[in-house]
């Protein structure tokens, strides 16, 4: 017994849980698509329902199918809306009254459908002038009778049956005091108010308008939908509660009247299986439940997929429209586009442009207020359904219609704008739907001009895609409405902006939380990196104290690292919305919305400004580097010299040539702005490609890939995250490319600039000594190998042609080695010693005090000049045993983390360096530093502007700026710092 009365618990459980899926979770609102056509002879098309619902005995369907009528030969013999009952007439009265109602004897002959005939230019007499029914027709005027349901008609000439809704209530032509007389039908006792709320409430403006339309039908509407079933008047109550933004203030108003009808009528049941949906009612709310709108939108998804290619490509999104006029007549079924919801006029192709899934559309236009009072005097309501018919394979051909929900932004609940909310839970979901309402601000009379006209100025239909599909199943879109309220003064002169957009949406909680960790965990690298280069720089400059001035290196360090962290992140995001969005089949990413971009242009904005303090500390470090060019030339006899003021005569060495000197200097500062790759080109190229060959149309956010585009189609906005992925595209592979083309063809076979200045130095007899920081820095060794460089044009050739046939030494530092470059890590000593040279130039630019007034600054310099070059020629001749070097090669880690582990102390260290790494000292090994923040700036220019060709002409502009400074400054530096006049470097 306790096991059925388990087992009786668990079947009601599981009953009444089947009954709250049905009617919340597991609705599917989707509605076959029925014409009044596709009803059968004895069926009737239900407005309400759209159903096809079939008629009683002895009938058949109206001219229009939008109702039923008796069959030939049958009479109507009563009605209640929609039901009627059909009796046929006796064969002694075979005729059927012209009202339907009565049989009657006819004088002639019976037309097709049964009603009496007459000759031509006679009226066919059915009642006396009283209404009563004759026995038989008369082809003549009206007679007066006996009273029986007759009315006069307007004119007076002739008598009519009186309203039905008279009769049915008083059985009368005359409403007693009992029943209720309103817009000229009597209805009896009900729960109706009384009275009702014509003042329609335009809140924008906070305008109460007594409306003419709702003062001359909302009462009769209401009355005749709830008493007699009226599908007709049930419509317009319901026109007229979209008229009010579906907000119910009080119950006397539209949607309080057409809430009361709802629940008043719940013993109808609801009709296609949708519990919103009351029998001969408009469907115009999903419900107030909380959370019902996120079950609507995000439970189920729609029964087909998008695919942007392949042989089961599917981008066409179908919606189509039941439309009835405000007097609640259903009009058609109509396809949603060509400009019924889109009030900007355009072609129909760029129109249609807004249902091709995966474009986002956006048409914005300013139209006249007199346009759209012209267009639209009265206002056309549209139920929206999305045809998803290409979900069933069964071969009825049946097409099913998925019902879209709309959110109204105007709409109040409980006093609140809740649709306006961000919570998707609080949300109050509508059906039916308006563009312009000419109609409801007329006062006093409907030919009268409006007061107040209402525009839907922001419509945006909205598809979000199921997370992790694969298949491009999107969830049921909505539609999002926002209407402005106008306040009619100058028609000719009022203007209205109007907005119709379409936008598909993905969750992107998970991309960004992905972008985080990479941030997060490169950062966390960069830091570490960052560490070992302010270990290494502090090392090389031989501090072991940490100060304010390492915790700022520290801090610059940190952010090139972090610069290129940012980078990689953003181009990383870039390449993988270009790539995955467009060349997907099945739809199963879809663009972040531009609002959800905001943080991406926050992270480019970082990686710029960041790069931005990496090239500018760059910078300053070489224009602060230490240099000297060590001539090894020797005199090679000497000559006869008067010394001033003795009047001797002296032997004296013969005076070695500065031009040698003067000449690699020259070179030098040719060089300091040299890269391995043409910048003008980088930035024609990448325009070229972008503007003339069209991959900038890879950045429009639709599914296209196409380069080229119909001038006459429609344009999607831009997506700033693929416009900085092709544009980093484009400047990456460029770049690439001239950088392989550069050192693979141009260094080999025409020039290697870096290369030829070694070998200059060679020939020149002179050697190059750099230090980029306090203690460590590169070496050239130039010395020449035939002993003398200033020598006439025979010797010279004669000394390369023995150097080319090895007739002589290597050009290396050690005996018998090639190797001319070197990284060095000097001692404490040496550096104090090569300071101690330089001390007299450097208070030359000191205090006044200091200065020896004794000595002019130009024997100072060539006093220091001798002193410096003899003191380094003897270091690398091994002169000062307590400041020598050895000569070692580097370990592959000490190359890789760009730091020594041995600390010069007692000897300096020469690091073979086959790479030339000198050059880090130019622009030349600075190249990727260079690439990437000529990138970024032309990238932070496009998305800001959204014009390449502004991008590029910036951006060369800059190119030109930092390269002139860098030689200006890179000059006086190098004339400061080689005790060179500045005046012989051309």
């Amino acid at each position: 017994m306790a096991t059925g009365t388990l087992a009786g618990l668990f079947s009601t459980s599981l009953l009444l849980g089947l009954l709250v899926c049905q009617v919340s979770r597991c609705q599917r609102f989707t509605v076959p698509l029925r014409q009044p056509a596709d009803c059968g002879a004895q069926q009737f098309f239900d407005i309400s329902s759209f159903t096809c619902v079939k008629c009683g005995p002895n009938q058949t369907r109206s001219t229009f199918g939008t109702s039923c009528i008796c069959q030939t030969g049958f009479r109507v013999l009563s009605s209640n809306g929609p039901a009627i009952t059909c009796q046929q007439c006796p064969v002694h009265k075979p005729g059927v009254t012209t009202d339907g109602y009565g049989c009657i004897r006819c004088p002639g002959g019976l037309s097709d459908v049964g009603t009496c005939l007459c000759p031509a230019g006679s009226i066919l007499v059915e009642r006396d002038l009283s209404g009563n029914l004759l026995e038989e027709g008369r082809c003549e005027a009206c007679n007066e009778g006996e009273a029986a349901f007759s009315t006069p008609d307007l004119t007076g000439s002739r008598c009519t049956r009186c309203e039905e809704s008279f009769i049915n209530t008083s059985s009368s032509c005359i409403c007693s005091h009992a029943n209720v007389l309103v817009g000229g039908l009597c209805f009896p006792p009900n729960n109706l108010p009384t009275s009702v709320t014509s003042n329609v409430n335009f809140d924008q403006l906070a305008l109460l308008v007594q409306s003419a339309w709702f003062s001359r039908n909302l009462h009769s509407s209401a009355l005749s939908c709830l008493i007699f079933s009226n599908l007709t008047a049930c419509q317009a109550l319901g026109n007229m509660c979209v008229m009010s933004m579906h907000t119910q203030v009080t119950a006397n108003d539209a949607c309080g009247l057409y809430n009361t009808i709802f629940r008043a009528t719940a013993a109808l049941g609801s009709t296609q299986g949708i519990s919103y949906w009351r029998s001969n009612l408009p469907w115009l709310y999903y419900g107030d439940q909380p959370g019902l709108a996120s079950r609507t939108l995000r439970t189920e998804a729609l029964p087909v997929g998008f695919s942007f290619k392949g042989p089961n490509k599917n981008t066409d999104i179908s919606f189509i429209a039941a439309v009835y006029n405000a007097k609640g007549d259903f009009l058609q079924w109509e396809s949603v586009g060509k400009g019924n919801l889109q009030l900007c006029p355009d072609t129909a192709i760029r129109l249609n442009a807004a249902y091709r899934f995966g474009t986002a559309y956006k048409q914005s236009c300013t139209l006249s207020l007199s346009k759209i009072v012209t267009d639209f005097p009265e206002p056309l309501f549209y139920d929206i359904f999305m045809d998803v018919s290409q979900s069933r394979s069964g071969s009825s051909g049946d097409r099913i219609l998925l019902s879209v929900p709309v959110k109204n932004l105007n709409l109040k609940f409980n006093g609140q704008l809740v649709n306006q909310e961000s919570n998707l839970n609080n949300w109050y979901l509508t059906r039916r739907v308006f563009v312009v309402d000419a109609l409801t601000g007329r006062e006093s009379t409907l030919s009268a001009m409006p007061k107040v006209i209402r525009v839907a100025t922001n419509i945006k239909i909205s598809f979000q895609l199921v997370p992790n599909t694969l298949k491009g199943e999107v969830y049921p879109p909505l539609i999002s409405i926002s209407y402005s309220d106008i306040l009619v003064s100058d028609m000719k002169t009022q203007t209205v902006p109007v907005l119709f957009s379409v936008e598909y949406e993905m969750d992107q909680s998970e991309a960004q939380v992905k972008t985080d960790i990479a941030l997060g965990v490169l950062g966390g690298v960069s830091v570490l990196y960052a560490l070992l280069k302010t270990a290494s720089w502090k090392r090389r400059i031989a501090s072991p104290l940490i100060d304010l001035t390492t915790v700022v290196k520290f801090l610059l360090f940190y952010a090139g690292d972090l610069a290129n962290v940012f980078f990689v992140v953003t181009v990383g995001t870039g390449l993988y919305w270009l790539i995955f969005y467009k060349a997907q089949q099945f739809v199963s990413v879809l663009l972040p919305l531009p609002n959800q971009e905001e943080k991406f242009i926050t992270y480019v904005a970082c990686a710029f400004a960041l790069k931005a303090v990496q090239l500018l500390h760059k910078l300053v470090s070489q224009l602060s580097v230490d240099i000297f060019f060590i001539d090894w030339e020797r005199p090679r006899g000497k000559v006869m010299k008067t010394v001033d003021g003795a009047g001797e005569t002296k032997n004296i060495p013969s005076p070695v040539s500065i031009w040698r000197t003067y000449f690699v200097a020259n070179e030098w500062n040719e060089i300091q702005t040299i890269r391995k790759i043409n910048p003008t080109f980088q930035v024609v190229a990448v325009l070229f490609f972008l503007e003339v060959v069209g991959f900038s149309n890879l950045a429009l956010r639709d599914p296209s890939s196409a380069l080229h585009r119909d001038t006459e189609a429609y344009k999607s906005p831009w997506s700033l995250i693929l416009r900085y992925g092709v544009a980093t595209a484009m400047w990456l592979v460029i770049g690439l490319f001239q950088m392989l083309f550069f050192t693979v063809f141009y260094e080999r076979f025409v020039e290697d600039k870096i290369r030829q200045f070694v070998d200059l130095c060679s020939i020149s007899n002179i050697s190059v000594l750099l230090l980029s920081h306090r203690c460590f820095g590169y070496y050239i060794h130039g010395r020449s190998v035939h002993g003398h460089a200033d020598t006439n044009m025979e010797e010279m050739n004669a000394n390369l042609k023995r150097e080319a046939e090895n007739l002589c030494g290597q050009r290396g530092l050690l005996p018998n080695t090639d190797t001319q470059t070197f990284q060095i890590a000097i001692t404490n000593k040496l550096r104090q010693q090569y300071d101690r040279i330089l001390e007299p130039l450097t208070r030359r630019n000191g205090p006044s005090r200091l200065i020896d007034a004794s000595a002019s600054p130009f024997e100072q310099n060539t006093k220091a000049y001798h002193t410096m070059n003899k003191f380094l020629s003897s270091i690398i001749d091994h002169a000062y045993h307590e400041m020598d070097y050895i000569v070692k090669d580097k370990l592959v880690f000490e190359r890789l983390v760009g730091m020594e582990f041995m600390e010069a102390i007692e000897k300096s260290i020469f690091y073979n360096d086959e790479s030339h790494s000198f050059s880090d000292v130019l622009y030349y090994g600075n190249e990727a530093t260079l690439l990437i923040f000529d990138m970024l700036f032309f990238c932070i220019v496009d998305l800001g502007s959204q014009n390449f060709v502004l991008a590029a002409v910036l951006t060369y502009l800059q190119q030109q700026v930092f390269c002139l400074i860098r030689n200006v400054i890179g000059r006086r530096n190098l004339a400061a710092k080689t005790l060179v006049d500045k005046r012989f470097l051309i």
